[in-house]
């Protein structure tokens, strides 16, 4: 356990509860360890801490326009990578047709996020209906494949030798967010033994340390008749997500962790009211969120705190990069227009710097940066085609 210099303290004008009841005309700023978890501290500036009129050096931040990618790939293997470090891999998948191979990935365990579309998930454990709002984990070695009812794009994000297990939930118990009971599992049914064949000739694609090695069969290996013990693949749905809230007090993105791996979690935003409680803010706090890398990609709704951000768009905070709501969002800090959010998003934090892919880099939106200053002196994003 970390033994961090620790002594709360409280000098000249400021709040003695954070992220509510600021000092009248201020700004409050977090810096903090351990990615919210560890001690912080909270500055009240007198200017929003994004106020500048520029900003030079490689700790700019990003934004990808993934809805630019719209080339269709047979495989997940094949879609472009977007963001990756050594513990985490990112990519975006868009598919039209049904796969013609099976995959396994022998890196890591893989987490498939249904940004639209739907079809059949025939892996090792059965048979599994998936959609639009679906996270699936798929365990490191599991084969599959899709059929498509609809077109796909989905994010992939593999735990390169790790895997993916639930967050501690600590005061609020067990069955908090989400109670496991509503993680579903592939079933032994009728469309996954009317699947199998005995003389059709199948390809599995692996992958492993980023190489594919191809396995062919004359049989179709998914031939299980059945299976019992405590791993499988499993998939729960965004809208089955029942998030942390506090009308006094707005929580912090740590509080809506859904998943966690080695150096990195996935949290999950959904639609929740906002905070009630006159002193408290309705907006994120500016923090630099100084222990890790920030992802968030955008599914659905409208992104309360951002401007010119739309579904089908990710962004990058690097570590160390001071930031918060933009100024449109900024003028609703203490007061909302409407009762509650209406946003869908995942964000992913790395402990460990991201590099960027060469397919995220041609569909980036090199004026994000400026988007904190005033409307009349920014770009805005292009839009998608």
């Amino acid at each position: 356990m970390k033994r961090y210099i620790s002594f709360p303290r409280l000098e000249g004008t400021a709040s003695r509860q954070a992220h509510a009841d600021l000092p009248p005309g201020t700004y409050e700023r977090e810096i903090s360890k351990e990615g919210f978890f560890g001690p912080a501290a909270h500055l009240y500036h007198r200017h929003p801490p994004t106020g500048w009129t520029s900003f030079e050096g490689p700790l700019r931040p990003h934004a990808f326009d993934l809805n630019r990618l719209d080339r269709a790939a047979a495989s997940p293997w094949d879609a472009p990578e977007i963001l990756y470090n050594g513990s985490v891999r990112i990519r975006f998948w868009c598919a039209n047709g049904n796969m013609d191979h099976l995959v396994r990935n022998a890196d890591g365990d893989e987490l498939v996020f249904v940004h639209r579309g739907a079809g059949e998930l025939y892996c090792d454990f059965g048979h599994l209906a998936i959609e639009q709002g679906d996270y699936v984990v798929l365990p490191r070695g599991t084969m599959w494949r899709l059929e498509l009812r609809e077109p796909l794009a989905a994010l992939l994000v593999e735990a390169t030798s790790s895997s993916f297990t639930l967050p501690e939930k600590g005061l609020v118990g067990h069955h908090a967010i989400f109670d496991p009971a509503m993680l579903d599992v592939p079933r032994i049914d009728d469309a996954f033994r009317a699947q199998q064949s005995d003389s059709a000739t199948w390809r599995v694609r692996v992958k492993r340390r980023g190489q594919i090695s191809t396995v062919t069969f004359p049989f179709n290996p998914l031939d299980a008749v059945g299976w019992h013990g405590d791993l499988s693949v499993c998939r729960i749905n965004v809208r089955d997500i029942r998030p942390l809230m506090s009308h006094r007090y707005h929580l912090p993105p740590s509080a809506h962790t859904t998943f966690v791996a080695d150096r990195f979690v996935v949290c999950t935003f959904v639609p929740r009211p906002f905070e009630s409680d006159p002193g408290a803010l309705k907006v994120p706090f500016f923090h630099s969120n100084d222990d890790y890398d920030e992802v968030i990609f955008y599914h659905a709704g409208n992104f309360f705190s951002r401007d010119d951000i739309r579904p089908g768009m990710l962004t990058l905070h690097p570590c160390g990069f001071t930031h918060g709501p933009h100024p449109k969002a900024l003028r609703n800090m203490l007061e909302q227009p409407k009762p509650g959010t209406d946003e869908i998003a995942v964000m992913i934090d790395t402990r460990d710097a991201l590099e960027i892919g060469d397919a995220a880099r041609a569909v980036e939106w090199d004026g994000y940066v400026d988007s904190w200053k005033p409307a009349d002196s920014r770009t805005a994003a292009p839009r998608s085609p």
